[in-house]
This record gives C-alpha cells, sequence and structure tokens, in this order.
C-alpha cells in the first residue's frame, strides 16, 4: 500500500549486469576464435631466409621431415601418390596455394623431386617456408 505523500518512483532499467554480460561473452569469441586456427605443418626445422615474405593461408601443406618422409596435411603418403592427393585437395575455380616445408636436414635432390612434382599441378602456386633468423 502506498500513501499518498509518497512521489512517484520513476521506473529504471540498471544497464550494468548486461554490459557485464555482454563483455563477457565478446572475451568468450575473442578467446576461443585465437584457438581457432590450424597449423598444417608437422615440425621440421626450417632454414632460415631473411627475405622471406608473408603469404596467404596454405589450402595445402607439404612437409618433408628430417628422415624424407613426405606429408601432406599431416598424412603421410609417398612420392608417387603427391601429385594426385594434392589435386583432390584442389577445389575448383580457387588458385591453390601449397607451402613446402622441407627440414634443413633433407638432401636437397628429395626436395626438387617434390617440388618437380608439385610444378605439375596446373594453376598451382609454390611457396617454400622459411623462418626469420
Amino acid at each position: 500500500m502506498r500513501l499518498p505523500d509518497e512521489p512517484d518512483i520513476p521506473p529504471q532499467i540498471n544497464i550494468v549486469p548486461m554490459i557485464d554480460v555482454v563483455f563477457a561473452i565478446l572475451t568468450f569469441f575473442i578467446m576461443s576464435s585465437l584457438f581457432l586456427t590450424r597449423s598444417e605443418g608437422l615440425s621440421v626445422n626450417l632454414p632460415s631466409a631473411s627475405s622471406g615474405k608473408s603469404q596467404p593461408p596454405a589450402s595445402v601443406t607439404v612437409t618433408i621431415d628430417a628422415e624424407g618422409k613426405l606429408a601432406v596435411n599431416r598424412e603421410s603418403i609417398g612420392l608417387e601418390g603427391l601429385e594426385g592427393a594434392v589435386q583432390k585437395l584442389r577445389k575448383p575455380d580457387q588458385e591453390l596455394l601449397i607451402v613446402l616445408n622441407a627440414d634443413k636436414a633433407v638432401n636437397h635432390g628429395q626436395v626438387v623431386q617434390v617440388m618437380d612434382k608439385l610444378r605439375r599441378i596446373e594453376g598451382a602456386k609454390l611457396a617454400i617456408a622459411t623462418q626469420k633468423p
């Protein structure tokens, strides 16, 4: 029951809790998006190059480890099946960027063989991964 002498209190909306919830959701999405980046390469010791340039994200990553084993997007493969496996990953009407992660201990001849197979793929661009010194 209200007494007639009490003034009318205008209704108020308290937005502080809403701001807290919005910032909590924003923080969640920012933190979760940081973990969505995919690393497609296997762990190799990349050679250093001071003239290396940043490339757009690779659509296909070919890795040659120190023992000379090949992998396409982390799946082991032989040299004979390399070209076919990369062709399967190619999306129509889209440029294909292949990044070659070759360990610095790998024989130069093997790297050239892999590059030769990859250069046969029509419309593919080849990049060699390096790390800054």
